[in-house]
């Protein structure tokens, strides 16, 4: 099937959608990709075009593109997320829809999807959990654990209503998505591209998408462990709160807990003594949730001066109420008080004749100290360096 190409000023004013498929040597299916939806084009009377997004193919999925009528685009940096951002980027119609060139996607049930880019959605997500998975078309590891867990983890850190995470038919506002500035080269592309969208308050929406077998005779570009290790670290990435404010909060929460139970006296519980050498553990755990609630400023801090997320309210107000002054007086004044405990400890041994002392007497004075000194030195450098990180630029 012939396609009328995006060429003239005027089709290009009247371009309403752009098919994009990216291709590494895909000729076994693409033409028929290129084909469905061409018809669907046709069929619904769409001012449309398919484009696909050539990422060095070598087996002439370039002459097959244009055989079938579709406008191809040379893409020389490697990866499925630089071969899509291509692909959108040259793509003339308001809305776009991407889909795989490995014929799992009907082309020709695009009906949905653009409808609902009609209502004003401007994310569009397939659901192929809703719209039914055929047998052989997923392995059972990403059907039963993958993407339900991936899917739920996001939902989970960035408070997206997206069921499929990984479904690769999708239809966009152009404008929109270009705005989210996606930097992604690879197969986090498709993550990167639900994470910014829900982060950046974008209307998104879901429809049933049927995944069938691929037609192609070899193996998938996708490796289940090593594109799995990715997705799990771009999510934990992109969620400074769930890598290291959560866990770090709860971490110094309970060793100040504990290291406060322990001062007073030994304690025991169902027979078992706990003494200095537990409140020292429970000093590391201070020490170590405070760096990781300061990773969790930091990481945030930089993402948003980078522009990766978008401006926070709750870190603004947080940053309003932590200005770089208030952290010095606090991190100054735990310091003086861990000081003060370290000159008592010391009066107390020169008593002594700076003789023995009673390790258990000691170290209920000396750990807490030591602590305030560390935590406070902590809440001082991290002070500055946030402050760093504040710095207007261009």
């Amino acid at each position: 099937m012939k396609l009328q190409p995006c060429a003239t000023p005027s089709y290009k004013q009247d371009c309403e959608l752009s098919i994009v498929i990216p291709c590494l040597n895909e000729a076994e299916t693409l033409a028929i990709c290129i084909d469905k939806a061409g018809s669907f084009l046709k069929g619904e009377n769409i001012s449309g075009e398919v484009i696909v997004a050539d990422n060095g193919s070598t087996d002439g999925s370039q002459a097959i593109a244009k055989a079938h009528g579709a406008r191809v685009v040379n893409v020389p940096i490697r990866g499925y997320g630089a071969a899509l951002m291509a692909g959108i980027n040259e793509a003339q119609g308001k809305f776009v829809i991407m889909g795989d060139s490995d014929d799992s996607y009907d082309f020709t049930a695009l009906s949905p999807f653009i409808a609902k880019l009609r209502e004003g959605y401007e994310l569009v997500m397939g659901n192929r959990f809703k719209g039914g998975i055929k047998p052989g078309a997923m392995p059972l590891l990403h059907k039963y654990l993958g993407n339900p867990l991936f899917s739920k983890m996001g939902r989970l850190f960035f408070g997206s209503p997206i069921g499929d995470f990984y479904c690769g038919l999708r239809g966009f506002n152009k404008v929109a998505i270009q705005r989210l500035n996606l930097q992604t080269t690879g197969m986090e592309f498709a993550i990167e591209m639900v994470v910014k969208s829900s982060l950046n308050k974008l209307s998104i929406t879901e429809v049933p998408t049927i995944l069938s077998p691929d037609g192609r005779s070899r193996p998938p570009h996708l490796n289940t462990w090593r594109d799995g290790w990715r997705t799990l670290r771009f999510l934990l990435i992109f969620s400074p709160r769930w890598l290291f404010l959560y866990p770090g909060g709860t971490l110094m929460a309970l060793g100040l807990l504990l290291m406060l139970w322990l001062i007073p006296a030994q304690r025991q519980v169902s027979g078992i003594a706990f003494d200095i050498h537990t409140m020292l553990y429970a000093a590391i755990a201070i020490i170590l949730g405070l760096q990781m609630v300061a990773f969790a400023l930091f990481s945030k801090l930089f993402a948003i001066s980078a522009r990766l997320l978008p401006e926070d309210e709750r870190v603004t107000s947080a940053l309003n109420v932590f200005t770089l002054e208030r952290g010095l007086i606090l991190g100054v004044m735990l310091s003086i008080l861990g000081i003060s405990g370290s000159v008592y400890a010391f009066i107390a041994w020169e008593k002594t004749s700076f003789g023995p002392l009673d390790p258990f007497q000691i170290m209920r004075i000396t750990i807490p100290s030591l602590t305030f000194l560390a935590v406070g030195i902590q809440i001082v450098f991290s002070s500055f360096f946030m402050g760093v990180l504040q710095i207007k630029h261009k």
